[in-house]
């Protein structure tokens, strides 16, 4: 008989990383927001493509080249169908791609605002342990002690003599683990069994918050 309650956290950030860019308008450094649209210039046979953003001060534009001279045939087809429709996925990707941002910008600020949506996987009818799958499609300011106290309703300080006494794992761990970002396919291992407020954490586990 399963003893585990199983869910998925799909955990998506609700603001694109923001670089610091010096403003022709302002006459200094300021953050500058994506405007989620590309701009496509073609010349002869090259492409060149860029991300549009913007000046959160002044509105002031800045172009932040995807990539330039570009031959049509170098393209996949996807690609060149998400830079010709403004595909919101794509262009998502793009603003969440830090190493690209870090070779435009010393400084990006990265936001904790997430919308989590929470999935349960498998049920049992009796609840001794919890188990839950992230999965985190964009890079996230967020550490994972944040993350579970926040949603599990229950103290960091708690969450880290879990983990000490190996009542709390995580998959795969590593040192500090739990003060690290939560990352893509981590799976946490909760035992409930010799918690009083097991049931609270479970339904806590598998029920959404409001995240307005």
């Amino acid at each position: 008989m399963c003893t585990f309650l199983r869910v998925r956290w799909t955990i998506n950030p609700r603001t694109a990383p923001q670089p610091w860019i010096a403003c022709s308008g302002c006459g200094g450094f300021k953050p500058f927001s994506s405007s989620g649209k590309i701009r496509l210039n073609a010349n002869g046979r090259k492409l060149d493509a860029w991300l549009i953003y913007k000046c959160s001060a002044c509105d002031k534009t800045w172009n932040r080249a995807i990539f330039e001279r570009q031959t049509v045939r170098s393209l996949a087809p996807a690609v060149l169908e998400a830079l010709q429709t403004n595909d919101v996925e794509w262009i998502r990707a793009q603003e969440f791609d830090l190493d690209a941002l870090r070779r435009k910008a010393q400084r990006i600020d990265e936001f904790t605002d997430l919308d989590i949506r929470k999935q349960i996987l498998e049920e049992p009818d009796g609840c001794k342990a919890l188990e839950i799958e992230l999965v985190v499609a964009f890079p996230v300011n967020t550490r994972l002690d944040r993350l579970l106290a926040s949603e599990l309703r229950i103290s960091r300080s708690r969450l880290h003599t879990l983990h000490d006494g190996a009542m709390l794992q995580i998959h795969p761990d590593r040192a500090g683990i739990m003060k690290r970002r939560i990352r893509d396919g981590m799976r946490i291992v909760l035992d409930l069994a010799g918690e009083a407020d097991g049931h609270l954490v479970a339904l806590a586990a598998a029920t959404p918050q409001n995240n307005d």
